[in-house]
């Protein structure tokens, strides 16, 4: 029989409550990334599919710093330079809402703008 000595079952189909992901904690994450690696640049259309990429890695190795065990991370990064148009992003997705979120973050300056989504999905 699996489980501890006392012959309980120690399968987890749900998270602690220490290890959920926390929206709060995860935007604050996405937020001094961007701000931090954005606060001073220029808009470079040559550039923007590297950095896109570079955010986005940053962003979930930050995420994976705070400890949400047993979740796997997707982060979508969208850059684009700023000139006072409007953009409309969506996503949808299947999961359980019980365990599952996602955060979302923007940044801007005077050059460009910036949306960071993170999504954490937990492993059963």
């Amino acid at each position: 029989m699996e489980g501890t000595e006392t012959g309980t079952n120690t399968y987890l189909i749900r998270p602690n409550y220490q290890h959920k992901f926390k929206a709060g904690v995860a935007k604050e994450c996405i937020r001094t990334v961007l701000r931090d690696s954005l606060m001073n640049v220029m808009y470079d259309p040559e550039q923007s599919q590297a950095l896109s990429k570079q955010l986005a890695d940053k962003i979930k190795d930050k995420l994976k710093e705070v400890g949400f065990e047993r979740y796997k991370l997707v982060v979508q990064v969208v850059l684009g330079e700023q000139r006072g148009e409007g953009v409309k992003m969506a996503a949808r997705c299947f999961w359980d809402a019980d365990t599952d979120s996602y955060v979302q973050d923007i940044f801007m300056n005077e050059s460009l703008f910036c949306v960071a989504v993170a999504f954490g999905s937990y492993y059963y």
